[in-house]
């Protein structure tokens, strides 16, 4: 029995998929994952065309987003611009248990 290996960009059909996943691991990864991840997105999507929409070569893609690289900024944004995607901040929650500096030095 012949099995091949899973390819996460077979799944990143639709921008609601690509943007879950990305989002998924925004939240979960570290820099390296986020790399990784946007790296899986642009294979899904054709590094052909995101080439041609970035002005960057794919060989300097490929560089860009290989295991233990460190892109530039403007590297990634362009990358996530011809992806279709952009980067939004939201608060992040903080769980009940932890009390906010302010509200600590106050009592002290």
């Amino acid at each position: 029995m012949e099995t091949s290996k899973f390819d996460v960009a077979d799944y990143l059909d639709s921008n609601e998929m690509i943007a879950e996943y990305l989002n998924a691991v925004l939240a979960e990864g570290n820099e390296s994952d986020v790399i990784t991840a946007i790296g899986h997105i642009a294979k899904s999507i054709g590094m052909t065309k995101i080439s041609q929409e970035t002005g960057l070569s794919r060989p300097s893609l490929y560089k860009a987003l290989s295991e233990g690289s460190k892109p530039q900024f403007e590297t990634i944004m362009k990358i996530l611009r011809a992806i279709g995607g952009q980067i939004q901040i939201n608060p992040m929650t903080v769980p009940k248990t932890h009390h906010n500096r302010a509200s600590c030095s106050a009592s002290k």
